[in-house]
Protein backbone atom coordinates (compact mmCIF):
# COMPACT_ATOMS: atom_id res chain seq x y z
CA UNK A 1 0.00 0.00 0.00
CA UNK A 2 1.56 3.07 -0.95
CA UNK A 3 1.55 6.41 1.54
CA UNK A 4 -0.75 9.26 0.10
CA UNK A 5 1.25 12.44 -0.85
CA UNK A 6 0.73 15.14 1.64
CA UNK A 7 -1.84 18.16 0.55
CA UNK A 8 -0.66 20.26 -1.76
CA UNK A 9 -2.87 23.08 -3.34
CA UNK A 10 -3.14 23.68 -6.53
CA UNK A 11 -4.85 25.48 -9.02
CA UNK A 12 -5.30 24.58 -12.64
CA UNK A 13 -7.25 24.73 -15.95
CA UNK A 14 -9.48 21.76 -16.66
CA UNK A 15 -10.30 20.29 -20.14
CA UNK A 16 -13.50 18.95 -19.09
CA UNK A 17 -14.48 22.91 -18.60
CA UNK A 18 -14.48 23.70 -21.86
CA UNK A 19 -17.72 22.66 -23.82
CA UNK A 20 -17.66 21.20 -26.89
CA UNK A 21 -20.43 23.10 -28.80
CA UNK A 22 -18.41 24.59 -31.73
CA UNK A 23 -20.46 24.51 -34.74
CA UNK A 24 -22.76 27.70 -34.16
CA UNK A 25 -26.56 27.61 -36.13
CA UNK A 26 -25.55 26.87 -39.76
CA UNK A 27 -28.08 26.41 -42.23
CA UNK A 28 -28.27 22.72 -42.39
CA UNK A 29 -28.17 21.26 -46.31
CA UNK A 30 -30.69 19.15 -47.62
CA UNK A 31 -29.54 15.32 -47.26
CA UNK A 32 -29.77 12.80 -49.70
CA UNK A 33 -30.72 9.32 -48.48
CA UNK A 34 -27.45 7.06 -47.62
CA UNK A 35 -28.02 3.89 -49.75
CA UNK A 36 -26.14 1.26 -49.08
CA UNK A 37 -25.21 -1.96 -51.56
CA UNK A 38 -26.88 -5.02 -51.23
CA UNK A 39 -23.60 -7.07 -52.08
CA UNK A 40 -20.89 -8.61 -50.01
CA UNK A 41 -17.97 -6.88 -49.92
CA UNK A 42 -14.55 -9.17 -49.97
CA UNK A 43 -13.86 -7.27 -46.46
CA UNK A 44 -14.53 -9.51 -43.00
CA UNK A 45 -17.20 -7.23 -41.66
CA UNK A 46 -17.34 -8.91 -38.25
CA UNK A 47 -17.21 -6.45 -35.31
CA UNK A 48 -13.83 -7.23 -33.30
CA UNK A 49 -14.36 -5.18 -29.36
CA UNK A 50 -10.54 -4.80 -27.87
CA UNK A 51 -11.95 -5.25 -23.82
CA UNK A 52 -9.68 -3.66 -21.85
CA UNK A 53 -9.08 -5.15 -18.24
CA UNK A 54 -7.74 -5.12 -14.69
CA UNK A 55 -5.91 -8.02 -14.02
CA UNK A 56 -4.11 -6.55 -10.57
CA UNK A 57 -0.53 -7.89 -12.00
CA UNK A 58 0.75 -4.55 -11.88
CA UNK A 59 -1.13 -2.02 -9.34
CA UNK A 60 -0.09 1.53 -7.83
CA UNK A 61 -2.46 2.39 -5.33
CA UNK A 62 -3.08 4.15 -1.79
CA UNK A 63 -5.82 4.71 0.39
CA UNK A 64 -8.23 5.93 -1.97
CA UNK A 65 -6.81 5.41 -6.19
CA UNK A 66 -5.85 2.43 -7.61
CA UNK A 67 -4.18 2.26 -10.98
CA UNK A 68 -4.21 -0.82 -12.51
CA UNK A 69 -1.15 -0.63 -15.10
CA UNK A 70 -0.84 -4.27 -16.06
CA UNK A 71 -1.41 -3.25 -19.84
CA UNK A 72 0.88 -0.52 -20.76
CA UNK A 73 2.05 -1.79 -23.22
CA UNK A 74 -2.00 -2.41 -24.94
CA UNK A 75 -1.64 1.53 -24.47
CA UNK A 76 -4.29 2.15 -21.21
CA UNK A 77 -4.81 1.85 -17.88
CA UNK A 78 -7.46 1.03 -15.83
CA UNK A 79 -8.55 3.44 -12.57
CA UNK A 80 -10.57 4.08 -9.42
CA UNK A 81 -11.27 6.47 -6.63
CA UNK A 82 -12.86 5.22 -3.70
CA UNK A 83 -12.25 8.28 -1.64
CA UNK A 84 -15.00 10.50 -0.28
CA UNK A 85 -14.56 13.88 -2.20
CA UNK A 86 -17.19 14.19 -4.66
CA UNK A 87 -14.95 15.99 -7.72
CA UNK A 88 -11.93 14.41 -8.32
CA UNK A 89 -9.34 14.41 -11.32
CA UNK A 90 -7.07 12.70 -12.94
CA UNK A 91 -4.20 14.02 -15.19
CA UNK A 92 -2.04 11.85 -17.57
CA UNK A 93 1.40 13.52 -19.42
CA UNK A 94 3.28 12.29 -21.38
CA UNK A 95 6.61 12.91 -22.89
CA UNK A 96 4.80 15.14 -25.47
CA UNK A 97 3.90 17.45 -22.41
CA UNK A 98 0.52 17.09 -22.74
CA UNK A 99 -1.39 17.14 -20.00
CA UNK A 100 -4.97 15.53 -20.48
CA UNK A 101 -7.51 15.81 -17.66
CA UNK A 102 -10.51 13.37 -16.54
CA UNK A 103 -12.99 13.63 -14.33
CA UNK A 104 -13.04 10.26 -12.37
CA UNK A 105 -16.41 8.58 -11.36
CA UNK A 106 -17.06 8.87 -7.35
CA UNK A 107 -19.14 7.41 -5.07
CA UNK A 108 -18.71 4.20 -6.01
CA UNK A 109 -15.18 2.98 -7.18
CA UNK A 110 -15.72 2.19 -10.31
CA UNK A 111 -12.75 0.92 -12.72
CA UNK A 112 -12.84 3.45 -15.87
CA UNK A 113 -10.08 3.09 -18.77
CA UNK A 114 -7.53 5.59 -19.57
CA UNK A 115 -5.59 5.51 -23.33
CA UNK A 116 -2.00 6.67 -22.98
CA UNK A 117 -2.40 8.78 -26.54
CA UNK A 118 1.53 10.10 -26.37
CA UNK A 119 2.42 6.46 -27.56
CA UNK A 120 5.93 5.28 -26.03
CA UNK A 121 7.97 6.83 -23.03
CA UNK A 122 7.30 8.21 -19.64
CA UNK A 123 3.81 8.84 -17.96
CA UNK A 124 3.17 10.96 -15.46
CA UNK A 125 -0.06 9.61 -13.48
CA UNK A 126 -1.92 12.59 -11.04
CA UNK A 127 -5.03 12.27 -9.15
CA UNK A 128 -6.45 15.73 -7.57
CA UNK A 129 -9.26 16.30 -4.62
CA UNK A 130 -11.40 19.14 -5.08
CA UNK A 131 -11.07 21.41 -2.09
CA UNK A 132 -13.40 24.15 -3.36
CA UNK A 133 -13.67 26.15 -6.54
CA UNK A 134 -10.92 25.46 -8.40
CA UNK A 135 -8.45 24.43 -6.15
CA UNK A 136 -7.49 21.03 -5.67
CA UNK A 137 -4.83 18.59 -3.45
CA UNK A 138 -3.05 15.85 -4.67
CA UNK A 139 -3.71 12.76 -3.69
CA UNK A 140 -1.47 10.22 -6.03
CA UNK A 141 1.06 10.86 -8.09
CA UNK A 142 2.98 8.37 -9.72
CA UNK A 143 5.08 7.39 -12.76
CA UNK A 144 5.04 5.01 -15.41
CA UNK A 145 7.30 4.14 -18.31
CA UNK A 146 5.33 2.77 -21.25
CA UNK A 147 7.02 0.79 -24.77
CA UNK A 148 3.68 0.12 -26.68
CA UNK A 149 2.79 -3.55 -28.29
CA UNK A 150 1.95 -1.85 -30.90
CA UNK A 151 1.19 2.14 -31.96
CA UNK A 152 -2.25 1.77 -33.21
CA UNK A 153 -3.81 0.08 -29.77
CA UNK A 154 -4.57 3.19 -28.10
CA UNK A 155 -6.84 3.86 -30.87
CA UNK A 156 -8.50 0.67 -31.10
CA UNK A 157 -9.50 -0.15 -27.81
CA UNK A 158 -12.22 1.71 -25.98
CA UNK A 159 -11.85 4.23 -23.18
CA UNK A 160 -13.67 6.81 -21.23
CA UNK A 161 -14.49 9.02 -24.13
CA UNK A 162 -14.36 6.60 -27.06
CA UNK A 163 -16.75 4.12 -25.04
CA UNK A 164 -18.14 0.95 -26.72
CA UNK A 165 -18.64 -2.64 -26.58
CA UNK A 166 -20.14 -5.81 -28.78
CA UNK A 167 -23.41 -4.90 -27.50
CA UNK A 168 -23.65 -1.50 -28.93
CA UNK A 169 -26.46 -1.42 -31.41
CA UNK A 170 -24.26 1.22 -33.07
CA UNK A 171 -21.37 -1.63 -33.28
CA UNK A 172 -24.01 -3.82 -34.77
CA UNK A 173 -25.22 -0.93 -37.56
CA UNK A 174 -21.19 -1.02 -38.02
CA UNK A 175 -20.86 -4.45 -39.03
CA UNK A 176 -23.87 -3.66 -41.63
CA UNK A 177 -21.99 -0.78 -43.07
CA UNK A 178 -18.82 -2.12 -43.51
CA UNK A 179 -20.74 -5.39 -45.24
CA UNK A 180 -20.01 -4.03 -48.98
CA UNK A 181 -16.73 -3.41 -48.42
CA UNK A 182 -13.82 -4.50 -50.19
CA UNK A 183 -11.01 -2.67 -48.10
CA UNK A 184 -11.28 -0.33 -44.92
CA UNK A 185 -11.51 3.03 -47.25
CA UNK A 186 -14.87 1.62 -48.08
CA UNK A 187 -15.53 0.93 -44.33
CA UNK A 188 -14.70 4.18 -43.52
CA UNK A 189 -16.56 6.03 -46.43
CA UNK A 190 -19.88 3.95 -45.52
CA UNK A 191 -19.31 4.97 -41.84
CA UNK A 192 -19.24 8.46 -42.89
CA UNK A 193 -21.73 9.06 -45.07
CA UNK A 194 -24.23 7.19 -42.84
CA UNK A 195 -23.77 9.60 -39.81
CA UNK A 196 -23.57 12.58 -41.72
CA UNK A 197 -26.84 11.81 -43.59
CA UNK A 198 -28.42 10.34 -40.33
CA UNK A 199 -27.28 12.80 -37.38
CA UNK A 200 -27.46 16.13 -36.70
CA UNK A 201 -26.47 18.99 -35.23
CA UNK A 202 -28.49 19.20 -31.52
CA UNK A 203 -27.85 23.25 -30.95
CA UNK A 204 -30.21 22.99 -27.74
CA UNK A 205 -28.41 20.38 -26.19
CA UNK A 206 -24.94 22.69 -27.19
CA UNK A 207 -26.09 25.42 -25.50
CA UNK A 208 -26.99 23.19 -22.15
CA UNK A 209 -23.86 20.52 -22.14
CA UNK A 210 -22.53 20.54 -18.82
CA UNK A 211 -18.85 19.95 -17.65
CA UNK A 212 -17.31 16.14 -18.13
CA UNK A 213 -19.91 15.55 -20.62
CA UNK A 214 -19.36 11.88 -22.18
CA UNK A 215 -21.09 10.22 -25.33
CA UNK A 216 -23.68 7.65 -25.41
CA UNK A 217 -23.26 6.41 -28.88
CA UNK A 218 -26.44 4.61 -28.81
CA UNK A 219 -28.26 7.10 -27.72
CA UNK A 220 -26.99 9.33 -30.38
CA UNK A 221 -27.71 7.20 -33.14
CA UNK A 222 -31.03 6.49 -32.03
CA UNK A 223 -31.97 10.13 -31.18
CA UNK A 224 -30.80 11.22 -34.82
CA UNK A 225 -29.08 14.16 -32.78
CA UNK A 226 -25.67 14.74 -31.07
CA UNK A 227 -22.72 17.86 -30.32
CA UNK A 228 -19.77 17.43 -31.89
CA UNK A 229 -18.09 15.26 -29.46
CA UNK A 230 -20.64 12.63 -30.37
CA UNK A 231 -20.30 12.70 -33.72
CA UNK A 232 -16.62 12.08 -33.56
CA UNK A 233 -16.98 9.21 -30.82
CA UNK A 234 -19.79 7.51 -32.61
CA UNK A 235 -17.70 7.23 -35.66
CA UNK A 236 -14.44 6.22 -33.88
CA UNK A 237 -16.23 3.60 -31.98
CA UNK A 238 -18.20 1.90 -35.28
CA UNK A 239 -14.24 2.08 -37.16
CA UNK A 240 -12.36 1.18 -33.48
CA UNK A 241 -14.94 -1.99 -33.87
CA UNK A 242 -13.88 -2.57 -37.75
CA UNK A 243 -10.40 -2.74 -36.93
CA UNK A 244 -8.94 0.67 -38.20
CA UNK A 245 -7.44 2.83 -35.88
CA UNK A 246 -9.24 6.62 -35.19
CA UNK A 247 -8.35 9.10 -33.16
CA UNK A 248 -11.21 11.63 -31.69
CA UNK A 249 -9.20 15.09 -31.90
CA UNK A 250 -10.00 17.69 -29.74
CA UNK A 251 -9.35 21.20 -30.23
CA UNK A 252 -10.08 24.80 -31.97
CA UNK A 253 -11.78 25.29 -35.56
CA UNK A 254 -11.75 28.59 -35.74
CA UNK A 255 -12.15 30.09 -32.65
CA UNK A 256 -14.62 26.96 -31.23
CA UNK A 257 -13.82 24.26 -29.47
CA UNK A 258 -14.62 21.38 -31.22
CA UNK A 259 -14.08 18.00 -31.88
CA UNK A 260 -13.73 15.84 -35.14
CA UNK A 261 -11.61 12.61 -36.43
CA UNK A 262 -8.39 11.02 -37.69
CA UNK A 263 -7.90 7.37 -39.47
CA UNK A 264 -5.37 5.56 -40.17
CA UNK A 265 -5.55 3.64 -43.61
CA UNK A 266 -2.77 1.32 -44.63
CA UNK A 267 -0.57 1.85 -47.38
CA UNK A 268 -2.13 6.10 -46.81
CA UNK A 269 -1.70 6.61 -43.18
CA UNK A 270 -3.64 8.88 -40.87
CA UNK A 271 -6.44 10.84 -42.56
CA UNK A 272 -6.50 13.93 -41.71
CA UNK A 273 -9.36 14.74 -44.04
CA UNK A 274 -12.23 12.72 -45.55
CA UNK A 275 -15.17 14.63 -47.07
CA UNK A 276 -14.34 13.93 -49.88
CA UNK A 277 -11.60 12.05 -52.13
CA UNK A 278 -10.88 12.81 -55.44
CA UNK A 279 -8.40 10.39 -55.92
CA UNK A 280 -5.68 12.98 -55.04
CA UNK A 281 -7.02 15.37 -52.33
CA UNK A 282 -8.48 14.79 -49.19
CA UNK A 283 -10.74 17.52 -47.02
CA UNK A 284 -10.54 17.35 -43.04
CA UNK A 285 -12.36 14.70 -41.74
CA UNK A 286 -15.11 16.10 -39.54
CA UNK A 287 -18.50 14.97 -39.95
CA UNK A 288 -20.32 17.92 -37.71
CA UNK A 289 -19.53 20.10 -40.49
CA UNK A 290 -20.21 17.76 -43.28
CA UNK A 291 -23.75 16.93 -41.50
CA UNK A 292 -24.84 20.43 -40.76
CA UNK A 293 -23.14 22.91 -43.77
CA UNK A 294 -23.25 23.02 -47.40
CA UNK A 295 -20.53 21.90 -49.49
CA UNK A 296 -19.03 25.28 -50.47
CA UNK A 297 -19.59 26.56 -46.93
CA UNK A 298 -17.64 23.58 -45.94
CA UNK A 299 -14.82 23.67 -48.30
CA UNK A 300 -14.02 27.26 -47.64
CA UNK A 301 -13.97 26.75 -43.62
CA UNK A 302 -11.46 23.43 -44.32
CA UNK A 303 -9.35 24.91 -46.75
CA UNK A 304 -5.48 23.64 -46.24
CA UNK A 305 -7.12 22.73 -42.61
CA UNK A 306 -5.30 25.67 -41.13
CA UNK A 307 -8.51 26.50 -39.09
CA UNK A 308 -8.13 23.58 -36.87
CA UNK A 309 -5.87 23.42 -34.13
CA UNK A 310 -5.11 20.38 -32.39
CA UNK A 311 -4.87 20.03 -28.52
CA UNK A 312 -5.62 16.86 -27.62
CA UNK A 313 -5.61 13.29 -28.78
CA UNK A 314 -8.59 10.45 -27.33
Amino acid sequence: MRKRFPYIFILYAVLSSLTLCACGKQSVPEKEPFVLSDEKGTRDNTAVCLVPKAPGTKVLSNDVVTIDISNLAEGYVVAKYTGSCPKVKLQITGKDDVTYTYDMKVNGGAEEVFPLSAGDGAYKLGVYENIEGTQYSTAFMEEVNVTLRDEFLPFLYPNQYVAFTSANEAIKTGEELARPANEDLDVVSNVYNYIVTNVTYDHEEAETVQSGYLPDIDEVLSSGKGICLDYACLMASILRSQRIPTRVEIGYAGSAYHAWISTYIEDIGWVNGIIEFDGTDWSLMDPTFASNMSDDSLKNFIGDGSNYVLRYIY
